[in-house]
């Protein structure tokens, strides 16, 4: 890092190492939201260190959890005292999540079956974000949100809710999160029937304390009044921030790197696959441990340099990992999504400043209303300055694809890294070659 807000990145011939990564953000949010619902202490190990779990945690906090950390070397951990479910407290302050969508609309689902009125707010990104999906279906329970224009800040009054049987139109893991909340806290059962599976780290986490989701095919549901009892639970390592040194290994020639005590959750893990297509050699190594969510090891080689063509049924199962693959053709492939529309809603228009970014660093890319197309050349890029717009994955794709340049790069707006992977440019420069 060469100041608090740019980085600058120095071209890499290989990578290589073995690593661990921080703690799962979407499991984290989960396992912290649960704990408050839940009776008696939970203790939560490698919870993860980004801001966007800090603000899911000073929420809480303001609900009436009591939260406390416990820090050393070897271990980072939070213990939560639970308040039980429907026992949290009308806040004496707003709600700031920060930059985290996941806070505010998994929030929103637990506050709408409080007898409590709070308001939720956040910074400039998250404030432009939309949230009228997780507002129907609250309000078609019970809930009473106000908004601005379906933007945050939102006023959510919550009380007596009834189950509904809810089918969103688009997929998304935050608003079937936000539903199965609202459901514990509702009369009668609550059901989410999904277009196309999403990831399933909230039915999971309400597994390990001691609760039950049904799930038959795309269909989830919840059965309200379920006893939540604290945990010890460790939180898996986060695939989507491993993801961008899967992608360095498989981009540059001669790289192996090597990710210890990662989630490996099905729902995740559709990376891998693209890999295999794009030619990287990929080897998984499943670990016994992990209670609910699957953890092991991933290594990825470098083997040969390809296309990969991502589809929009494929969409859904990659979200998070898209501005990550892009960074495959900085090094001489080629990269094709569609049907990520959604990109445009992010923390900030993926698609638009991506693009931008790519172009500025010297490599071919396109913009398209649905997705982008990113052509490596057989030159490597010259490198430049691309602006990271205060989105942290923006930030992470830059830096890998700036690893191909001829010269050193500067990526503006390095500092958003802190909402996920606060230590990335620190590890990124122990993995270079």
């Amino acid at each position: 890092m060469s100041s608090s807000h740019a980085a600058t990145i120095t071209p890499a011939r290989r990578l290589g190492g073995r690593l661990c990564v921080p703690g799962d953000k979407s499991i984290s949010h989960r396992y912290a939201m649960f704990a408050a619902l839940a009776d008696g202490p939970s203790t939560l190990a490698n919870y993860a260190p980004g801001m966007d779990c800090r603000s899911t945690l000073n929420c809480l906090q303001l609900l009436g959890a009591d939260i406390s950390a416990t820090s050393d070397r070897a271990t980072s951990a939070i213990t939560v005292m639970g308040r039980g479910l429907g026992q949290l407290r009308s806040p004496a302050h707003i709600l700031d999540c920060g930059n985290s969508g996941t806070t505010m609309r998994l929030l929103a689902g637990i506050l709408a079956g409080h007898p409590l009125t709070a308001q939720m707010t956040g910074d400039a990104s998250l404030s432009r974000r939309p949230m009228r999906r997780v507002i129907g279906p609250l309000e078609q329970m019970g809930a009473q949100i106000e908004s601005v224009d379906g933007r945050p800040p939102l006023t959510v009054r919550g009380g007596k809710l009834r189950g509904i049987a809810f089918r969103p139109e688009v997929p998304s893991a935050q608003v079937k999160s936000a539903v199965l909340f609202a459901g514990l806290l509702a009369e009668g059962v609550t059901s989410v029937t999904e277009p196309v599976a999403t990831r399933d780290h909230t039915e999971r986490a309400l597994a390990a304390f001691g609760g039950r989701a049904d799930v038959s095919g795309l269909v989830v549901s919840v059965q309200p009044g379920q006893r939540l009892v604290g945990q010890s639970l460790t939180v898996p390592g986060d695939f989507s921030s491993a993801a961008f040194w899967f992608i360095a290994a498989a981009a540059f020639p001669g790289s192996r790197i090597e990710v210890t005590n990662v989630g490996l959750n099905p729902s995740r893990t559709a990376l891998l696959a693209v890999l295999r297509r794009f030619g990287a050699r990929v080897t998984v190594t499943p670990s016994e441990a992990g209670g609910n969510e699957p953890i092991g090891s991933v290594t990825v080689e470098h083997e040969r340099t390809g296309v990969v063509v991502i589809a929009p049924d494929e969409v859904p199962g990659l979200i998070d990992e898209l501005p990550a693959i892009a960074a495959l053709a900085a090094h001489g492939g080629e990269v094709a999504v569609s049907g990520a529309s959604e990109l445009r809603v992010k923390e900030s228009d993926r698609i638009a400043v991506l693009v931008a970014g790519f172009r500025a660093l010297g490599i071919d890319a396109d913009e398209r209303p649905d997705g982008f197309v990113v052509t490596g050349r057989s030159t490597r890029p010259a490198g430049g300055v691309a602006d990271a717009q205060g989105d942290h994955r923006m930030a992470m794709a830059f830096a890998i694809a700036a690893l191909a340049a001829e010269g050193p790069s500067t990526i503006d707006g390095a500092d958003a890294v802190g909402v996920s992977y606060p230590e990335f440019f620190e590890t990124l420069e122990r993995l270079v070659r």
